[in-house]
């Protein structure tokens, strides 16, 4: 299930809530997207300064919860439910605050939806990224790693491994022992500012194929040599991107050219817009 929803193009993390059975939201984007703000920081400052009712139970509408954030770790940040969302928009003067109404309501049922036939999740996801404008083949790539990822974060769940800090830490590792540089790092390569910019999200197919080969390659050292706790399967981290790194280096010697691209998709939606504007005409 992706954590990524799109609004009229933009991104709004999300995560689903077992607790509860319902989508949370980060405030943070939502507002972003809704007043173009440039310091949403300050907006929700002043929002809440305004709306006593508002402030006094924004720790009950707002509660904190575990996204991806800026620098590539998972983070506390304040996320609402729809209940809570259409709360807050009450407050902020936007155009776009109907249809991010019905954008809401329309999220909602289509959750309702891959409950019944989960099929239906994988294919909305194919879905998003076709209108974001990425190629077939690069969204099947982008497919298999996310299964192969999952694949992966079970593996640690069943070795004892702590989810969230050590999942980054570990992640971090492969993405060192790969590529020469941490998640966080990598997003600053790629100038990739937004907390919503997922890194993968802006890797070229080479980049997502060393990826796979990092993390696929952790799993099997992990289940060969049974690591267990956080030590040994840290351990397994760096060997498995250590294969991957290998293969890049040597890959890149051979082919004269690097792997990691400082190239990002930010501009994919306008580049495909010109190419149909351009196809037209």
């Amino acid at each position: 299930m992706s954590n990524i929803k799109l609004f009229e193009s933009n991104q709004i993390r999300s995560v689903f809530n077992s607790a509860d059975n319902k989508w949370y939201f980060s405030v943070a984007d939502v507002i972003e997207v809704l007043t173009d703000s440039v310091n949403v920081r300050e907006y929700i400052k002043k929002m809440r300064k305004r709306e006593p009712e508002l402030n006094s139970n924004w720790g009950t509408i707002c509660p904190p919860l575990e996204l991806l954030a800026a620098d590539g770790k998972r983070r506390k940040i304040q996320c609402a439910n729809s209940e809570g969302l259409l709360r807050i928009i009450q407050s902020i003067p936007s155009p776009k605050a109907e249809p991010f109404k019905r954008w809401l309501a329309k999220v909602g049922y289509e959750r309702l939806e891959e409950i019944e036939n989960p099929e239906l999740a994988a294919a909305r996801m194919r879905g998003l990224y076709q209108a974001k404008g990425y190629s077939d083949e690069w969204i099947e790539k982008r497919v298999r790693g996310i299964a192969i990822r999952d694949e992966l974060t079970n593996e640690w769940q069943k070795r004892g491994v702590k989810e969230r800090r050590e999942y980054a830490i570990l992640t971090a590792e492969i993405s060192r022992a790969t590529f020469g540089m941490t998640p966080a790092e990598y997003k600053a390569f790629k100038s990739l500012d937004k907390p919503a910019d997922n890194l993968r999200d802006h890797m070229n197919d080479l980049e997502l194929i060393f990826s796979m080969l990092g993390e696929a390659s952790t799993t099997e050292i992990a289940r060969n040599k049974d690591a267990q706790g956080y030590a040994e399967n840290r351990a397994a981290a760096v060997a498995g991107g250590s294969v991957a790194g290998m293969a890049r280096r040597d890959l890149e010697q051979k082919s004269g050219k690097l792997i990691a691209s400082e190239e990002n998709y930010k501009q994919l939606p306008e580049a495909v817009v010109r190419k149909r504007l351009k196809d037209e005409n």
